[in-house]
């Protein structure tokens, strides 16, 4: 190919021409409002000239005068010197008329109306025409000052430049150009001076166009040209001619990892919607995970051209998927900023969502094989019981929970089979840490009469029974608020004894600690422990009200239930200290702080509950020495 060699010119002085008053509200528009990243010009000014290229190859089926040189390509040419940027093609070009036409008129471009041409064409002849409108060139005047564009229709021997500041006019001059193409000259603003980097040019063009099908060029500063793009739609691809090694290096490519996926799923969709989508499931948590980003990442392409990571196409609780999804039912157009909006899209979203919970179903069957995923994304998962009405159910199915009676994984269904005959209920129990949960007093009483309790220590599992309620006809129960239930199950009959410990106790240790507890009341679910904090019958149960506190949200001003064993040691030798008149406040407030360590919380005060217990320690007697 003769390459062009473009030098910065005067301003043009051919036929002046007014912009239509749309273009200049345009104008003013692009520049400043429509495009939220200035690197988006190079983007559009590479789509058109892909564009242009599809275009000039369709017409050379029917006329051999138009048909492409053998070394078609897109080539980018920054002028540091010169501070020229120029964007070359080797397509269909323009003539004088369709300069002003397509530059100088609003929603007018040649390939929108070359579009409209192809209705009748067969499939395999139609190119992936990308911008149907032409107002993406005009976010050229983003970075520059000054747009020329020099272009040559193919089949013809004229070259006309058009020129424009972009402040009400541009002209329209001959011009030359050794063969059919399109150069576009920007001159660069004082602050763009990024845009004349090759390498920042290099960045922008993997980012942006990367698997424009077309091969683009960017001339260093030693003058040799070197590839900018892979130029290969991997996702458009039937699944028998990519390997593996090729799937990988896309998935690392896409997603910033380093392993293998743990899933891949690659389709096309036809009929009402027509997409392709190349999607993968990590095969390990990624690193940043843990980061405060709610939003999928998958990435949105039309016709191969990258639109955006930020249109949503998967819920905020598959959000550790990661890939592409490419389609032929939306334009590249100024709604492509507006796409949350567009039905289309929300057609797309729905299919491509159930397709990875399809994916993910099938895939649980396999239980080693889903404990790896569960290990890695389990949390973020379970935030789709919360979230998805629509899947609400199916997603719970699948999902895997911790136990007090099982080693490993189990599911609700399992769940179900194994539980007791009278057993109306699915029982579980919240908490910071799994290995924690089941020494939590909490489960004294289930545990004694053989009653299983899901251990759930995500922060999500403070939220997601509630909006679950029920599965398969079985309510589910936190058994820190439900555990009058254990009545159900029979309970030891309580001796007079007992009952006068209560009587005597439960009046002075509400005297004792005051607005600290809610209620104290005496309990049969308790085996070895002497208390046990619960939450009111009303309201969030404690472990959410953690969660809320350390989250910065305004908590119910509720205080804890302190329930007392009476079968206790601890309990009734306490009963005896209150008949004898003996102070208990100390006791009283050590046995508080015991409860809350007991269910994961610091004393209230440290310091206070450290004095105490020393003083009760030192009260102890002596041992005589060693036993045995």
């Amino acid at each position: 190919m003769t390459e062009h060699t473009t030098t910065a010119q005067p301003e043009a002085t051919g036929e002046q021409h007014e912009f239509s008053a749309e273009v200049g509200r345009l104008l003013d528009l692009v520049v400043h409002a429509l495009y939220s990243e200035r690197e988006i010009f190079l983007r559009e000014l590479v789509a058109n000239a892909a564009d242009a290229t599809d275009k000039r190859r369709f017409e050379a089926l029917t006329d051999g005068a138009r048909a492409l040189p053998d070394d078609a390509k897109i080539r980018i040419n920054p002028d540091k010197d010169a501070r020229l940027l120029t964007i070359s093609d080797d397509g269909a070009g323009m003539s004088k008329e369709d300069l002003a036409r397509n530059l100088g008129t609003i929603a007018r471009s040649g390939t929108r109306a070359f579009g409209e041409e192809l209705a009748n064409a067969k499939p395999e002849d139609k190119p992936s025409l990308i911008g149907q409108f032409g107002v993406g060139f005009y976010a050229a005047f983003m970075v520059a000052d000054r747009v020329d564009v020099i272009s040559r229709r193919a089949g013809s021997e004229d070259a006309w430049r058009w020129s424009s500041t972009g402040k009400g006019n541009y002209t329209i001059s001959p011009a030359t150009r050794d063969r059919a193409g399109t150069d576009i000259i920007l001159h660069i603003k004082e602050d763009a001076n990024d845009f004349l980097d090759s390498w920042q040019l290099e960045t922008i063009v993997r980012k942006w166009a990367d698997h424009i099908s077309w091969p683009i060029t960017i001339v260093k500063d030693d003058g040799e040209e070197a590839s900018a793009n892979k130029g290969t739609a991997l996702w458009r691809k039937p699944r028998g001619e990519i390997d593996e090694e090729q799937l990988n290096e896309f998935y690392r490519h896409v997603s910033h990892n380093f392993d293998t996926p743990w899933a891949t799923l690659h389709w096309h969709a036809e009929g009402m919607l027509e997409f392709s989508a190349l999607l993968f499931i990590p095969g390990s948590k990624p690193f940043e995970f843990a980061e405060p980003v709610r939003e999928s990442q998958i990435r949105l392409h039309v016709r191969r051209m990258f639109i955006t990571d930020d249109a949503g196409l998967l819920p905020p609780w598959l959000r550790f998927v990661t890939g592409v999804v490419d389609t032929e039912d939306l334009p590249l157009n100024v709604s492509r900023e507006m796409l949350q909006a567009t039905p289309v899209l929300a057609r797309i979203r729905k299919a491509v969502t159930n397709r990875v919970i399809s994916e993910l179903k099938t895939r649980s069957k396999d239980e080693a094989d889903f404990e790896t995923f569960w290990d890695n994304f389990g949390p973020t998962f379970k935030e789709g019981i919360w979230d998805d009405a629509e899947h609400r159910t199916e997603l719970a199915a699948i999902a895997r929970f911790r136990s007090s009676t099982q080693d490993g994984w189990t599911t609700l269904d399992a769940y179900l089979e194994r539980r007791k005959p009278e057993q109306e209920a699915i029982y579980y129990l919240t908490g910071d840490r799994t290995e924690m949960l089941p020494s939590s007093p909490q489960l004294e009483g289930f545990r004694a009469r053989g009653i299983e309790v899901l251990l759930l220590s995500d922060p999500v599992d403070s939220f997601w029974p509630d909006r679950l309620g029920v599965y398969k006809d079985t309510p589910l129960r936190n058994i820190s608020q439900f555990h009058t239930d254990l009545e159900k199950f029979g309970a030891p009959e309580e001796t007079q004894a007992e009952k006068d410990a209560l009587d005597v106790i439960i009046p002075a240790l509400k005297d004792a600690l005051g607005d600290a507890v809610s209620d104290v009341k005496g309990t049969n679910r308790l085996v070895s422990s002497a208390v046990v904090l619960a939450a009111p019958e009303s309201g969030p149960d404690l472990q959410m009200i953690r969660l809320m506190k350390r989250s910065g949200q305004q908590v119910p001003d509720t205080a804890p239930v302190l329930q007392v064993n009476p079968a206790h040691p601890l309990i009734a030798d306490l009963a005896t200290r209150v008949k004898n008149g003996d102070p208990v406040q100390d006791i009283a407030l050590t046995l508080m702080d015991m409860a809350r360590i007991q269910d994961g919380e610091s004393p209230k005060d440290p310091t206070g509950f450290a004095q105490r217990l020393t003083t009760i320690l030192t009260r102890l007697p002596l041992s005589d020495g060693p036993q045995g």
